[in-house]
């Protein structure tokens, strides 16, 4: 009873924000920043640490300027996340376009389902309208892969969020339940990964270079678009201006089977440093990316046939 009592005064409080014009919700973004960025300095040394070792050839300057302007895209992020609860899907439209669906509706022509690989980078929420672009198909299943929250009443809101536009938001653990069920009922999908997490020790099986840094990486979802043998999208995002972003859908592969093992997940993670070095402050540089290190792994794991094997049996990765 209290948990469903806070998700309701929190939905409630979200969406009477949301009502608020974009003008409005960016003067508000403005005093977020300043608690966040000046008062709270929230992560701040976080996100320090993460710029200082993805650009050594950038001095301090350049990194303060990244830094400051990444906190101000942080607030508008926030705002704009709020803002899918209310925005007709028309308006949204205007501040948001798609590019190259028709390449996602020529895989659906053939019979072939589709998977789009991304990172934190601009306001991935607003993907959920990705829908709203398909003229032949605009009743595609949009899966959302998310890990559920702790907290339930948070949970609900990001649920809610994510599903105000068409989105259908599927936890981890049910991805291939999901996945088989459109199957069978031929509905064509588009299933989106956010592929850029730091993977729990027992769940690295690749590592790579990363913006400079030995990085290790979630293998995952590659393992499941094989098994799907489903068409993969890179999602490029970038945004011109506040308030505004353009997301353009560009095929690493409509034959995953083919080529070798991890390599869809290398190039994703090309083409994403290749967008961050584009314009660095979309990144979401508060995520502590970086906090396990290829010595400690190397120290304690053995990695034998993509399988990570403590060295001391008596170890348990988390």
């Amino acid at each position: 009873m209290m948990k469903n009592l806070l998700y309701y005064l929190l939905y409630g409080f979200a969406y009477l924000i949301s009502l608020l014009p974009f003008k409005v919700l960016y003067g508000l973004s403005d005093c977020i920043w300043f608690l966040m960025y000046r008062v709270v300095k929230y992560r701040r040394k976080v996100v320090w640490k993460n710029l200082k070792a993805s650009f050594p050839e950038k001095d301090d300057i350049e990194l303060s300027c990244i830094e400051y302007e990444f906190y101000q895209w942080l607030c508008d992020y926030i705002v704009e996340t709020i803002k899918l609860l209310s925005i007709s899907d028309k308006e949204l439209l205007k501040h948001i376009e798609f590019q190259n669906v028709e390449e996602l509706e020529e895989c659906y022509d053939r019979g072939q389902n589709c998977a789009a690989i991304l990172g934190h980078y601009c306001n991935w929420e607003w993907l959920s309208a990705t829908g709203l672009a398909f003229r032949r198909y605009p009743n595609a299943v949009m899966g959302l892969i998310y890990h559920p929250l702790y907290n339930d009443a948070f949970d609900k809101l990001f649920i809610a969020v994510r599903s105000a536009h068409g989105g259908s938001c599927i936890p981890k653990k049910d991805v291939l339940r999901h996945l088989i069920t459109c199957k069978q009922e031929q509905k064509p999908y588009l299933f989106g990964y956010i592929s850029d997490q730091a993977p729990r020790w027992m769940n690295i099986h690749l590592w790579i270079k990363f913006l400079n840094q030995d990085t290790a990486v979630f293998t995952g979802g590659e393992r499941i678009m094989r098994k799907a043998n489903d068409a993969v999208f890179y999602v490029d995002m970038f945004r011109p201006r506040r308030g505004y972003y353009t997301c353009t859908f560009r095929k690493i592969t409509d034959d995953i089977n083919s080529l070798p093992e991890n390599e869809v997940t290398k190039q994703f993670f090309q083409l994403l440093e290749k967008a961050i070095y584009r314009a660095p402050v979309y990144y979401l540089w508060t995520h502590n990316r970086w906090k396990r290190t290829k010595e400690e792994f190397d120290r304690v794991y053995n990695l034998v046939n993509g399988r990570t094997i403590p060295k001391d049996p008596n170890v348990t990765g988390s």
